[in-house]
């Protein structure tokens, strides 16, 4: 879709764009910046997902665009890009798991993917965009990491190895452009029950996906998070939420969890 359609992001505007806004996090982060009252620009690689909820939004009275957009082909976010001036928000949530196998039996296809999808698709959004971010005079930057991005756990090496290594981008990032009207916000939730992640994991295995929250009478909803994100987004410029750990209360660690079983 061409994002001069509808809502038009190169006129003069508070413009947020999201990635990954086709459901889960991404979506409910739309939501509540578009309340916020920023222009949105949902970004995903299932179309249908983010026109409908652009159209959602707009009839709500909010102001949303829809670009169907892969975050690792750089060109095509090269092309996206060129059609804003500025941008006041770029939201990095278009990201993942797949699979829970040991180190010794991970499919290096799946580690592959994960990391494309959250570091290098991560990297080119914000390098692509970074210039309109600076142009806007006072743009933000979100990292939706993960808490995986800050510890480790059994099963998991090839996720973790991928959140730490978009943990450190955004930590890296931030020291990098310090003095520029750009802030760098990280946001880490823990265990986050959407319809998506868990199953997604598990290759559509629904009887795994559902272990993952089982007896945990309230995981973190999307809502939560992007409740969280956008707290930290409309919070006065010169205050910058460097890394925010957000997890349910039953949630101890990555690997402490209390379940009602």
């Amino acid at each position: 879709m061409n994002p001069r359609r509808g809502a038009n992001p190169m006129a003069p505007s508070r413009i947020a764009i999201v990635t990954g806004a086709s459901s889960g996090i991404g979506a409910a982060t739309a939501r509540r910046l578009a309340e916020a009252g920023y222009r949105v620009v949902l970004t995903a690689r299932r179309e249908d997902r983010i026109e409908s909820l652009a159209k959602e939004l707009n009839e709500s009275g909010h102001q949303a665009t829809a670009y169907t957009l892969d975050v690792t082909d750089r060109a095509a976010v090269d092309e996206f890009a060129s059609a804003f001036k500025t941008v006041a928000v770029l939201v990095n949530n278009a990201g993942g798991a797949l699979g829970a196998d040991p180190v010794a039996t991970g499919d290096p296809a799946d580690w592959r993917s994960m990391y494309e999808t959250n570091v290098i698709g991560t990297l080119n959004v914000t390098q692509a965009l970074l210039p309109k971010l600076v142009a806007s005079g006072d743009g933000t930057i979100v990292v939706v990491s993960s808490t995986a991005g800050l510890g480790t756990y059994e099963g998991g090496a090839g996720y973790v190895a991928a959140k730490h290594g978009e943990h450190v981008l955004a930590e890296t990032l931030r020291l990098e452009i310090v003095g520029q009207p750009v802030r760098v916000i990280e946001i880490a939730p823990g265990m986050v029950k959407t319809d998506e992640f868990a199953l997604t994991r598990f290759g559509g295995d629904e009887e795994k996906a559902a272990k993952v929250y089982q007896g945990v009478a309230e995981p973190l909803t999307a809502d939560d998070v992007a409740e969280t994100i956008t707290w930290a987004v409309t919070r006065p410029h010169h205050v910058n939420v460097d890394l925010l750990v957000l997890r349910p209360r039953a949630q101890a660690s990555n690997t402490k969890v209390h379940r009602d079983l």
